[in-house]
């Protein structure tokens, strides 16, 4: 048996062609443009790529986009200053600061400081408790990804025993959360692995849905899978000049009933939801206006 391909690139596109058509709409009747500022520290080039690629498809789906490059030498308290001034601009209805920042940046702080309604990622815990409770203002936006690619793959997650590995604030958290909650493609029973589980592997091999977030090249490896499960590859990792997740594809996918593939699996979908959540933010602060 081989694993049926779930095309998250192929899905993402389709979303992003609906959603040009929803700006589109929202512009011609409301004379906004809908706007992303992306905040990047540094040079990580994997970072640069990620930015690079959201900025492309906000022109492609209708939006507008800046995108703030700062040194590697910015000081915490020069960022929070920027990110205030974003706050404050009526143009801007989403924030994305890029991770991982430097070091010497306290990483929950930044995020604390983005206003609620233009916290596009969901990082901000006004919107990680609403989203808990099941009254989401945004979904996070790998997670969301993750939860569309299985409903567009066909897989029936309610009463599925899903065992996520990762306990990520990004990823493994809320991925756990929006697949437990009452609601489409969800009603989940779901066990969060990490670092510290004991017998991995005896856990692994229950799941009817794996979802790999540890960010370890190849980790999840057949034997750790049960036959005809589907299996859900989140991480990116780069292993010399190619870009590879988080399970041992070749192998998992002999056993699995279906995969997704990296790259072109979730990385796309991640891309689709934040601009989602843009144009959800930019409506928002329409109806308060």
């Amino acid at each position: 048996m081989t694993a049926k391909l779930i095309d998250g690139k192929a899905v993402a596109a389709s979303i992003r062609v609906q959603l040009a058509a929803e700006v589109a709409a929202f512009r011609e009747a409301t004379q906004v443009v809908p706007k992303l500022a992306a905040v990047l520290v540094g040079d990580d080039p994997a970072s640069q790529v990620y930015v690079r690629n959201k900025e492309q498809a906000c022109v492609k789906a209708g939006l507008a986009s800046d995108v703030h490059r700062l040194p590697a030498t910015t000081t915490q308290g020069e960022l929070l200053e920027l990110v205030h001034r974003l706050n404050s601009d009526s143009a801007v209805h989403g924030i994305l600061v890029q991770l991982p920042l430097p070091a010497h940046i306290h990483e929950t702080t930044v995020l604390d400081a983005v206003h609620p309604l233009k916290d596009v990622d969901c990082f901000h815990p006004e919107n990680v408790g609403l989203m808990v409770q099941g009254r989401p203002r945004y979904l996070p936006c790998t997670p969301h990804g993750v939860q569309v690619l299985l409903q567009q793959s066909g897989t029936n997650v309610d009463g599925a025993h899903v065992v996520v590995l990762g306990r990520s604030e990004i990823v493994g958290k809320p991925v756990a959360m929006m697949l437990v909650q009452k609601g489409q493609t969800a009603n989940a029973t779901v066990t969060i692995c990490h670092s510290r589980t004991r017998n991995l592997s005896d856990i692994t091999r229950t799941a009817d849905i794996l979802i790999a977030a540890i960010g370890q090249a190849g980790f999840v490896t057949a034997d750790m899978v049960k036959p005809g499960a589907v299996v859900i590859d989140v991480g990116i990792n780069r292993q010399q000049d190619r870009l590879v997740g988080d399970v041992a594809f070749e192998t998992v996918r002999e056993v699995a009933s279906a995969i997704t593939p990296v790259p072109g699996g979730v990385g796309p979908m991640t891309i689709a939801m934040l601009l989602k959540n843009t144009l959800t933010a930019a409506k928002l602060a329409a109806n308060q206006n």
